[in-house]
C-alpha cells in the first residue's frame, strides 16, 4: 500500500510527532508498505528522513518565538504540500502529528478536500475534541464526570486577576489547574496554589494564553492518573501513570525514567471495567472512530473524573496507547495495521 507519513507540523507538539513518527514508519515498512515521510511546513520539498528524525523529543515544548515563526511560515507551505503530487495515487495518508493543526480537525479538512483516506477520527469529532471546553460540556451532559471548570477568553478579559480570583474561589477552588483550551502534551499548564494565587495566577494565565485564546480553569482533583486506549470498538488495558515527582508535566512524559507505568493498572476489578465502559461511552459520545486515549483521575472515592479525549494519541518509545497494546498481546506492528485497517473501513 502507498502510504504519505505525515509528521511535525506547526503545532507545540511538533517534536512529539516527529518522536512519533520514528516508531511509525519503521512499523509500516516492515508491514510491507511504501512510505513517504513529509512535513508538511516544507511545503511540496521532501526532506530527507534522516533530517527530518534527526533530534528527538526535547525536554520543553518549543517555544512562543519559535512556534510564531513557523506558523508565519508555515501556512501556505501546508496548503502547497496537500495538493501537490506528492498525494497523487497515495491510498492512505498516516497522521503522525499531534496538536493543532494534527488533531483540531485542519488537517482532516484539507485531506478531505482532496479526497485523501486519513487515519483516526473524522474532521468534526477531532475538533470537538481537541476543544477542552466544549468536549467538557458534551461529556458532562452524557453523565460523564469531569472537573468543574470555567472558560476565560482572552479578547474579554480584562486583566482584572482579583476579580478572577474570586470567580474561581466560588467555582473551582484552589488549588486549580489552568491550561489553553486547545492544546495537548500539559503544554502551558500550571497549577495554582491555594495561598500562592497572588503569585501564581498572573503568570499562569499569561502562559495558556501565549498558546490559545481561550484558557480553561478547571478544579484540581487529586488523585491516581489513569488512562484508557480504544481501539476499534474496545477498550484496552487502563495503565496508571505515576510520576516520580510533581506532577505529569511534558517533562514527565517525555523524558525516560521521571515517570513510572503500570499496565493494567492495579485497581480492583469494578473500578477497571468503569473506566473501560467510560471510556468507550466518552469515544461514542463525541463520535471519534478508529483509536483513542482517554485521560482519567480517580479520586480517594473511587470516583472517575474524566479530563480529556485524545483523538491521535502518542506513539513514542514511552508512549501510553502501545504499553496497553502490548499488555492486550497485540505488538506495535499489529496495532499499526490495525489503525490502518479501522481507518480504511471509516
Amino acid at each position: 500500500m502507498n502510504i504519505v507519513l505525515i509528521t511535525g507540523g506547526p503545532s507545540a507538539e511538533r517534536d512529539v510527532s516527529i518522536a512519533s513518527s520514528k516508531s511509525i514508519v519503521k512499523a509500516l515498512r516492515d508491514l510491507g508498505h511504501l512510505v513517504k515521510v513529509i512535513d508538511p511546513i516544507n511545503g511540496t520539498y521532501i526532506a530527507e528522513e534522516e533530517q527530518i528524525f534527526k533530534s528527538g523529543v526535547k525536554k520543553e515544548s518549543p517555544s512562543i518565538e519559535e512556534l510564531s515563526e513557523i506558523n508565519r511560515l508555515s501556512n501556505k507551505k501546508i496548503l502547497d504540500c496537500i495538493n501537490s503530487d506528492i498525494f497523487d495515487d497515495v491510498d492512505l495518508a498516516f497522521l503522525g502529528v499531534h496538536g493543532k493543526f494534527g488533531e483540531d480537525g485542519k488537517i482532516q479538512t484539507l485531506l478531505e478536500l482532496r479526497g485523501i483516506n486519513y487515519t483516526g477520527s473524522d474532521v468534526f469529532s477531532s475538533a470537538l475534541a481537541m476543544d477542552k471546553d466544549i468536549s467538557k460540556v458534551i461529556l458532562k451532559s452524557a453523565g460523564i464526570k469531569t472537573p468543574e471548570w470555567i472558560v476565560v477568553n482572552k479578547e474579554t478579559f480584562d486583566g482584572d486577576h482579583e476579580k478572577l480570583n474570586s470567580q474561581i474561589s466560588e467555582t473551582v477552588s484552589y488549588p486549580c489547574v489552568v491550561k489553553p483550551n486547545d492544546e495537548g502534551s500539559t503544554v502551558g499548564l500550571s497549577i495554582v496554589q491555594p495561598d500562592l494565587e497572588d503569585i501564581q495566577l498572573g503568570s499562569s494565565m499569561e502562559l495558556a494564553f501565549s498558546y490559545s485564546n481561550k484558557v480553561l480553569i478547571e478544579q484540581y482533583i487529586k488523585g491516581r492518573e489513569l488512562t484508557v486506549p480504544v481501539i476499534g470498538n474496545e477498550a484496552f488495558p487502563v495503565i496508571e501513570i505515576r510520576p516520580k515527582d510533581g506532577f505529569y508535566d511534558y517533562e514527565h512524559k517525555y523524558t525516560k525514567g521521571m515517570t513510572e507505568y503500570f499496565c493494567p493498572a492495579e485497581i480492583p476489578p469494578d473500578i477497571e471495567k468503569k473506566a473501560k465502559e467510560n471510556a468507550l461511552k466518552a469515544h461514542r459520545i463525541l463520535g471519534c472512530s478508529v483509536y483513542s486515549r482517554i485521560d482519567y483521575i480517580l479520586d480517594s472515592n473511587n470516583e472517575l473524573y474524566c479530563l480529556e479525549v485524545n483523538t491521535l494519541p502518542g506513539m513514542t518509545e514511552t508512549s501510553l496507547v502501545p504499553k496497553s497494546a502490548a499488555a492486550n498481546d497485540v505488538t506495535f506492528n499489529q496495532l499499526i495495521e490495525s489503525i490502518i485497517n479501522l481507518s480504511l473501513q471509516k
